[in-house]
């Protein structure tokens, strides 16, 4: 997946989102070792310092693991992964609503919509 920046929010948050979709997609699977942090810095054209403040907050929320010698890993316990999954998808489906609501829409009515925009794809 592209590391893509925008200006509207802080790099190192954007970091972050961008690793747990990389999980949550399964480009990351559980016990995946990280590139380093000067390595994923590189990748992702930032200041390794932004990665690193990233990465600790990904360890802090239980995302990622340190080896002291070895590095960082992935989590192996599949059920956060589960959880990360389901958290990004309620907020899809948030984003989802609040912009058929602006649109006009009830609830109910984007769900009828989404329910026949999926039936109709097969």
């Amino acid at each position: 997946m592209p590391w893509n920046f925008n200006s509207t929010t802080p790099i190192y948050i954007q970091i972050i989102e961008h690793i747990k979709m990389s999980v949550a997609v399964g480009d990351y699977k559980a016990g995946d070792k990280l590139l380093s942090v000067r390595e994923l810095a590189a990748e992702a054209e930032v200041n390794p310092n932004t990665m690193q403040k990233a990465l600790s907050e990904l360890e802090r929320e239980g995302l990622l693991y340190t080896q002291r010698t070895s590095g960082r890993f992935i989590t192996e316990d599949t059920e956060t992964i589960a959880n990360l999954r389901k958290q990004l998808a309620k907020e899809h489906l948030d984003a989802f609503l609040k912009n058929m609501n602006s649109l006009g829409y009830s609830s109910e009515e984007a769900a009828e919509l989404l329910s026949k925009y999926i039936s109709e794809r097969g």
